[in-house]
Parts: C-alpha cells; structure tokens; sequence
C-alpha cells in the first residue's frame, strides 16, 4: 500500500514538473496519442463540471494597460464651425485564455480561477469590469471624433487540474498549463483606466455623405 501511494505522488510529480510542455496525464496506465484530450476537451469538462478542477499555483503578472478601443458613438461635424456634444460611452471589458478563448463571467471556469486567486493572494479575481460615462467632446470642421477608453489587464498563470472519478483517455488526472489575461482593478501597480477623445479627418466619401446632408442637421452622430 505504501509502494502505491509513492508510485501515484511520483507520477503525478513528474506531470506537475511537465506540464509547461501541455497537456499532460498522470496517475493511471499510459494513453496512446490517439486516446489523448486536447486542451479544448480538457477545459471543457472544467466548465461543465464534467472534470473535478483546479486552477493550481497561481501568479499574477504585473498590470499593464490594455489596448485604446472605441466606446462611444461617432460625431461627425459637417459645419464649419466647432460641434461640441455630449457623448456616452460604455465598456466591457472581458477575458481570454491563453487559447484566446473568452472567460466568462459567472461561469465556472471564471469561479474556480477567482476561488484559487483569492486563496493566495487574498484578493479577488474578476473575468469582466463594465463602466460608463459621459464626455463633452469637441470636433473640427471636416473632422469626426470618438471616445476610447483602455483598461488596466493583468495576468494569471497557472495550472489546470483535471480529476476524474474514472478513468477518462485513460487516465485519472490530466494537467494543463493556462495563462489568463481579465482587467484589474484601476490602480493595480500604479497603472490606470484612461479615457480620451479622438478625432481624424473624414474621408471623402464621408465628405460626400455630408453633401447629401443638405437641411439636416450639420453635425450628427452615427451609432459605433
């Protein structure tokens, strides 16, 4: 009996040590490459509840700010004379896996990474932040302007654990290593959320659609 504890910690040691390479299996006889998961598979049983998971030895990088998007409507000034207009905007910011598959909030998958982050860093994890505002915003003559926002991102690394209570590809555990990207907290590591308005010039064919605006209203605003 002790012979068989050491030999299923030995193994699941080696999976632990392995798993940077991907998927991996531990803890029952060999699986051919045919019978093997693949990562999509894996991640799938975590979610569904199919797979008794973990997210194991997780580490947070240092937050970064993510990339300028669109947030709002666009105005376009047809005038020539400065348009000034209030705009709202609104944002949702989500997360992905190293796959680049979207994290959702609420899921399971998104529980288990908050469970194992709060457990080590005494913090919680969130896969989405949604804000919303409101922002004057002037345009040139000729030109149209829009509102985009970049959030602070942070990543998680860390190791999936799967478990099943009988065999599965022929195997009890199977492991894979995941890197999480989601949006932090605004002010993480000094970094912060920022918002800014942006103006280009019209191309002609918008300077057309302006022609045809004949009596209408010389600035206007088209939904994003």
């Amino acid at each position: 009996m002790a012979n068989d504890r050491r030999r299923r910690y030995a193994g699941r040691a080696l999976a632990l040590s392995a798993a940077a390479l991907g998927v991996v299996a531990a803890a029952a006889a060999p699986a051919s490459a045919a019978e093997q998961p693949t990562r999509e598979q894996l991640i799938a049983d975590c979610d569904s509840g199919a797979g008794k998971c973990t997210f194991n030895d997780p580490k947070l990088g240092k937050a970064f700010l993510g990339n300028f998007h669109q947030v709002s409507d666009s105005l376009y000034n047809c005038s020539t004379s400065p348009a000034t207009q209030s705009m709202t905007w609104s944002d949702t910011v989500g997360s992905t896996d190293s796959a680049g598959v979207s994290v959702t909030a609420g899921g399971k998958i998104a529980g288990i990474i908050d469970l194992s982050v709060t457990a080590t860093y005494s913090h919680t994890w969130s896969s989405t932040h949604s804000e919303s505002s409101s922002v004057n915003m002037t345009v040139q003559p000729g030109e149209v302007g829009w509102i985009s926002r970049a959030q602070v991102m942070q990543k998680v690394s860390g190791t999936w654990q799967t478990h099943y209570d009988d065999p599965k590809w022929g195997h009890y555990y199977w492991f894979v290593p995941d890197v999480i990207t989601g949006p932090a907290p605004n002010g993480t590591d000094g970094k912060s959320n920022a918002v800014v308005v942006k103006t280009r010039k019209m191309t002609d064919k918008e300077k057309q659609s302006c022609s045809s605006r004949s009596g209408k209203a010389r600035a206007f605003v088209a939904e994003r």
